[in-house]
């Protein structure tokens, strides 16, 4: 299965939290594959400390990584736009997530599961 790893998941791994680190890699001997995206890797760059510079690059070069495109951008807004009609306010980071994670037909794996109602959004169990 394909896993897109969300901003929340990706810092827990960073600063070894919740052995997250170890989670992931006994989901990739089981044959997962784990991604992330671009946007993700904005998020933690906006945010990375000093001392994560090598563990961050090291972890970016194991994980596949997607793109914004045109489909997923129309797709981002058409989601946020929908949302916003029945009253709940997505940021757009999160719905480009939701939509590539839907384009590229990857289950989510992210603490913040709140910001992700769309139920064409498959979000993976976390332990």
């Amino acid at each position: 299965m394909k896993l897109l790893l969300d901003t929340s998941l990706l810092i827990d791994v960073l600063r070894l939290r919740n052995q997250r680190r170890e989670w992931l890699a006994g989901l990739v001997r089981g044959g997962h594959i784990l991604s992330t995206t671009t946007l993700n890797i904005a998020e933690i760059y906006a945010g990375m400390r000093p001392a994560e510079e090598g563990r961050t690059e090291a972890l970016l070069r194991g994980l596949e990584l997607y793109e914004l495109t045109g489909t997923s951008a129309r797709l981002a807004g058409r989601l946020k736009h929908t949302w916003a009609r029945k009253g709940h306010t997505l940021t757009l980071a999160d719905t480009i997530v939701a939509a590539i994670a839907i384009e590229r037909g990857c289950a989510l794996l992210t603490d913040n599961r709140k910001d992700f109602p769309m139920s064409e959004v498959q979000l993976y169990p976390l332990p």
